[in-house]
């Protein structure tokens, strides 16, 4: 039984909620499911989360307070081990999962944990309905989507998610010990939200000055706001060029908001753009799980979103408003063997 069916299992038999270690505590003893990790609350309290993330509505599972999880309204009366609930399950969850998040799961559930080659993460995400691949080649996407994941947060200072062990095997990147990286990352974290806290202070034309920088440093061209007054809910316009080849007209709304970004505001943005453009929400706080969906129709213009967190990753990742020091790092070379010295 996987993680998820596991969860829903004791979920369904408690009848209430439960806190994710309360709930890690009763699938073990019930041997629902079996890990050799250290920390099981963890993944368990991570798949829920993801799973609630990406499924919204269609997730089995709610949150109730901060940790604490119960099935959404409409699943208790299925049994999570028929055929129709575990096929039900496995497409939704094809529907929704990343090839990182699917390949993720794959390397904390494994048993025996470890690295594993990439093609064989592909195979394992297939096979347990975390991905439905289009394409003829998932393994080759799932290796270049690793890769650039680590390229990505090794440029934004972020820690990394995965590392690469050579031929092709890949492994789930180790917190970083107590001592200087986790020291670098603690102070590049206070320097991000800082400057997350200073487009907060400042006026709505600065905030869109940064966001037009950001535009630009991210490879928009043709940047241009619009006034201030009187914008239809579009405060800046840019055409994305990949390549050299796809051009993507994008209009962009800059929310300098405390509170979450409704429905409302993507309904606008939508009904403001113009022929052949797609719509971008850029705000300093986060998004409703109304937002979320409302933006993610399939039956409606595309409209992207940006909560403060990405936006601050990004700026700083491309030197706006903060700037990138380096130091040299001494370090002892390993010591000479004394059985190779001569008397």
């Amino acid at each position: 039984m996987n993680v998820l069916d596991a969860a829903y299992a004791v979920l369904r038999d408690a009848g209430e909620p439960l806190h994710y270690r309360t709930l890690t505590d009763r699938i073990l003893e019930r041997d629902l499911w079996h890990t050799s990790g250290k920390t099981p609350w963890e993944t368990i309290n991570a798949s829920l989360s993801v799973d609630i993330k990406e499924r919204d509505v269609s997730s089995r599972f709610q949150r109730a307070a901060p940790g604490i999880y119960t099935l959404r309204e409409g699943f208790t009366a299925q049994s999570p081990h028929s055929l129709a609930a575990r096929t039900a399950a496995a497409t939704r969850a094809a529907r929704a999962m990343s090839f990182l998040d699917a390949a993720e799961q794959v390397l904390r559930t494994a048993e025996p944990r470890g690295p594993m080659h990439y093609v064989e993460i592909t195979r394992q995400a297939i096979d347990q309905g975390l991905i439905a691949p289009e394409g003829l080649t998932p393994a080759t996407s799932m290796s270049a989507m690793i890769g650039t994941d680590i390229r990505r947060r090794r440029s934004r200072t972020e820690p990394p998610r995965f590392v690469r062990r050579g031929g092709g095997m890949v492994g789930l990147a180790e917190p970083a010990p107590p001592g200087l990286a986790a020291e670098i990352e603690k102070h590049n974290r206070e320097v991000r939200n800082g400057l997350l806290a200073r487009l907060g202070e400042g006026s709505p034309e600065e905030f869109e000055i940064r966001v037009e920088e950001l535009l630009t440093a991210l490879g928009f061209e043709e940047v241009k706001r619009t006034p201030l007054s009187g914008d239809g809910g579009v405060d800046v316009r840019g055409t994305l060029v990949v390549g050299d080849v796809v051009r993507i007209r994008m209009a962009v709304q800059a929310k300098r908001w405390k509170n979450n970004v409704p429905p409302s505001v993507v309904q606008q943005v939508r009904g403001s753009l113009g022929a052949h453009e797609q719509g971008l929400i850029i705000t300093t706080s986060d998004f409703s799980p109304g937002a979320r969906a409302e933006a993610a129709r399939s039956d409606a213009s595309p409209v992207a979103l940006m909560n403060g967190e990405q936006l601050a990753t990004l700026l700083a990742a491309n030197e706006i408003g903060v700037h990138r020091a380096e130091h040299e790092l001494l370090s002892l070379d390993e010591a000479p063997d004394a059985s190779q010295s001569e008397d």
